[in-house]
């Protein structure tokens, strides 16, 4: 037996401790490595509702993670070539109403207003949006065609379902060019299931 082998017969905590030392640098070189991945379904097509998936999407895709986001039912209404999001407080309790402009007192008030008055008064919906929207613009947040923007220079990968499209009798000319993929559920779910974070919304 040569004098190397008999060493590490000899020494089998050396040997052990190499290869934990081995096993330690290849996993830390493998996570260096490794680009984080998150998938979003988003099925809501409100303005309100718009907001959670695009703003996760950008800002995953600006951290250097691989975004991929799926728009089912409601929610191909994001991926319109003209979009016509609104926003209602009815059936959503969670909403506030703030005043947007007016006196200083009544600035950034909440307003509660009973669901029976929403439900009665014509165009309070229009009427919500366009509050949402003035506070939107006066908090210098970005409105959802901009960050729908910034998702697409970011290179998220827009999925459109498919299904979905031919449940509602959808044009693919009604929608925006950048939509990478028209697929169904069956074909987004492998996706989904290797990504590190997995959304819905």
């Amino acid at each position: 037996m040569s004098s190397h082998a008999s060493r590490m017969v000899e020494r089998p905590d050396d040997l052990d401790a190499w290869f934990d030392r081995k096993f330690e640098q290849k996993m830390a070189e493998r996570e260096a490595a490794h680009v984080p991945s998150m998938t979003i379904i988003a099925t809501k097509g409100t303005m309100d509702m718009a907001y959670p998936p695009f703003i996760l999407a950008s800002t995953a895709a600006a951290l250097g993670w691989d975004v991929s986001l799926f728009f089912t039912f409601y929610g191909l209404n994001l991926l319109k070539r003209d979009l016509d999001l609104k926003v209602t407080p009815l059936g959503n309790p969670a909403m506030p109403m703030k005043m947007p402009q007016g006196p200083a007192w009544l600035q950034g008030k909440e307003l509660s207003v009973p669901t029976s008055v929403m439900s009665l008064m014509p165009g309070f919906q229009n009427m919500a949006t366009n509050m949402m929207l003035k506070t939107i613009d006066k908090k210098g947040v970005a409105r959802i065609d901009e960050l729908r923007s910034l998702c697409i220079e970011a290179e998220v990968k827009l999925v459109a379902c498919q299904m979905t499209v031919d449940l509602f009798d959808y044009r693919k000319d009604e929608f925006i060019p950048e939509i990478e993929e028209w697929v169904g559920a069956a074909s987004f779910l492998p996706r989904a299931q290797t990504a590190d974070v997995n959304l819905f919304i």
